[in-house]
């Protein structure tokens, strides 16, 4: 490749970083089969490398600090970082690296790659709105916006625990839907 072709894609690259201030990990479970609890990871960062002329081209790395959790019950909150869920003490982190980041068919985004929870790390498959155009906040920072959604089975990462109900089913669902928001700052 030349050094002017080197150049000019060099120069379509951006580097961006997550602002933790403006960033969050939500998930979705159902509980005893009857409604759903909600929760959050308020602690990320990560980084983007957002290529303008061909997204294809960019990638993404986050990670969620697990004793972030909160599900606005202390208890229930305990309970998620002991050993019998994502056993903080042992796995601190939740991280997701971008293998490949690609186009739908109808004009979409979507960003693959290795989601490792409770050291177990399985391909995912993120539908992402976005980025939005880049904006100037008042202090002279340039940012863009994504969201990211996805759905896993907790069971394929090794959370396992559950308990069954005297009236049939379980405490807690299998499947985890997860949505996070994020404003990167330009590097």
């Amino acid at each position: 490749m030349s050094n002017e072709a080197s150049t000019a894609t060099a120069s379509t690259v951006a580097a961006w970083d997550v602002d933790p201030a403006h960033a969050n990990a939500q998930f979705k479970v159902r509980h005893m089969m009857i409604s759903n609890v909600k929760g959050e990871f308020t602690k990320l960062t990560g980084t983007a490398k957002i290529d303008s002329a061909d997204i294809t081209r960019s990638s993404v790395e986050a990670s969620a600090d697990v004793s972030s959790i909160s599900t606005r019950d202390p208890q229930r909150d305990g309970h998620l970082k002991s050993p019998d869920f994502f056993d903080v003490d042992k796995y601190p982190t939740i991280n997701f690296r971008s293998t490949k980041i690609s186009r739908t068919a109808d004009g979409g985004i979507e960003a693959t790659g290795d989601l490792t929870i409770h050291g177990v790390t399985k391909p995912v498959v993120f539908e992402v709105d976005g980025p939005t155009p880049a904006t100037k906040d008042p202090w002279g920072n340039t940012r863009i916006g994504v969201e990211a959604t996805t759905t896993i089975d907790r069971k394929d990462f090794g959370l396992t625990w559950n308990s069954t109900l005297e009236t049939g089913g379980v405490l807690v669902g299998d499947k985890v839907a997860i949505s996070i928001d994020v404003e990167f700052v330009k590097k």
